[in-house]
């Protein structure tokens, strides 16, 4: 194997067994020192396999029938599970896609590095502390020092990832595998992070796989990209020849669907259907052993706006900027500290749960992260006739299964 080529994915095959269905169908890539490759397609069509099959973690569903991947002059595929401990993390590390569902909510972020380190060196004690710091420092956590001690639910989304990246490259891996590593974190951090990335795979050489469904990501982050369509590579090329000249139909929708900036569209209608007044909502901030209130986090601070029917408004700012909370309020989820909310020239702002029950059917919402939102005890079937159930649809049985189905 050449001395750049840092991995090697020769005709990677996976399947269900249960059915026999062919998940992945004999996908081939190499990883370069200093590049970041880009795998891109829809969800479901194998990006995230590959890359558990690579590092061997696949779901028992799941079977590796054929392939190999090679790390130097080592199959992976021929190691023992134990061989194959000390391959994760000192030879190929990953960043997944959720941080904060990746981080133990019940350690500190500097104790879960420190593990890894643990793990894999000989480092103890002070000079183990000392590197988790230096590590932080690397990635850009602000007060590393200080940041050692905080839990993951202390820290930002964009310091969350982070704190994967350093666990990543804790002890010093060549390859890097980022799982839609941004897709959680706003425009704004995702930049930050993606930066951080491309500096980290020149300074450190790293050979980098990254999947993303982001074709935006892909034009300004990667060298080489490959496309996938149901489980299999239908496309590879430097990303400035592939943006430039795709060749496969699916290749050009995927890049038509980055968003065109030049073409608005005015929609005019009498009365909207969602209107804002000076909206505010305020957190208390309390101090004392009583607890009093000292001072307020003014989170929406006399917004205003307007929603007609048909028409798609764009909200956006970076994390913190009260644009969930915005969202919460409109809900009736967040009481307002003063303003109005007007739905059809209703004012809902300051219903009571009861007497906001009929609007819970007409203003929905969808939540950034389905993983954390849904129930992990039930079936996706129940969670949506759930919603049915308790909205009163009056839906028979029948009729709730064939609208999810529907659905």
């Amino acid at each position: 194997m050449s001395d750049d080529i840092r991995l090697r994915v020769e005709d990677l095959r996976v399947k269900l067994p249960e059915t026999g269905e062919e998940i992945l169908k004999g996908v081939s890539l190499e990883l370069r020192a200093g590049k970041i490759f880009a795998l891109v397609g829809e969800s479901g069509s194998g990006k995230s396999v590959t890359s558990l099959a690579v590092m061997r973690l696949l779901p028992e569903a799941l079977a590796i029938t054929g392939g190999a991947v090679q790390v130097g002059e080592q199959d992976l595929f021929d190691l023992s599970e134990s061989s194959m401990q000390n391959v994760r993390g000192r030879r190929v590390a990953m960043i997944f896609q959720n941080a904060m569902t990746a981080l133990n909510p019940v350690q500190t972020v500097g104790q879960q590095v420190a593990e890894t380190l643990r793990l894999h060196t000989r480092l103890r004690g002070d000079a183990l502390r000392q590197r988790v710091v230096q590590l932080f420092a690397e990635v850009g956590i602000p007060d590393p020092e200080g940041r050692f001690s905080f839990f993951p639910h202390q820290m930002s989304g964009g310091q969350q990832q982070r704190v994967m990246i350093a666990m990543a490259l804790a002890c010093e891996p060549d390859i890097l595998i980022a799982d839609e590593p941004t897709t959680a974190l706003d425009v704004t951090i995702q930049k930050q992070v993606l930066g951080l990335v491309r500096e980290l795979t020149v300074s450190r050489q790293l050979a980098v796989l990254l999947i993303t469904h982001d074709m935006g990501v892909v034009r300004h982050t990667a060298d080489e990209v490959a496309v996938m369509y149901r489980g299999e590579i239908i496309e590879r090329a430097p990303v400035d020849d592939f943006f430039r000249n795709p060749q496969q139909a699916y290749s050009r929708r995927l890049i038509d669907a980055l968003p065109d900036l030049t073409h608005f569209q005015s929609i005019a209608t009498e009365t909207p259907l969602l209107q804002l007044e000076d909206v505010k909502v305020y957190f208390p901030v309390r101090k004392g052993v009583l607890q009093r209130v000292v001072d307020y986090t003014r989170a929406v601070d006399g917004v205003s706006l307007s929603i007609g029917r048909g028409e798609t408004y764009a909200l956006v700012g970076e994390s913190g900027s009260g644009k969930s909370t915005l969202g919460r309020a409109i809900l009736n989820l967040e009481p307002l500290s003063g303003g109005r909310i007007r739905f059809q020239g209703e004012d809902i702002g300051g219903l009571a749960r009861r007497q906001m029950l009929p609007y819970r059917k007409r203003i929905q919402v969808i939540f950034q992260n389905p993983y954390s939102s849904m129930n992990p005890r039930l079936s996706v079937g129940e969670i949506i006739a759930e919603g049915m159930v308790s909205l009163g649809l009056g839906l028979s049985v029948e009729e709730r299964n064939e609208r999810i189905g529907q659905l």
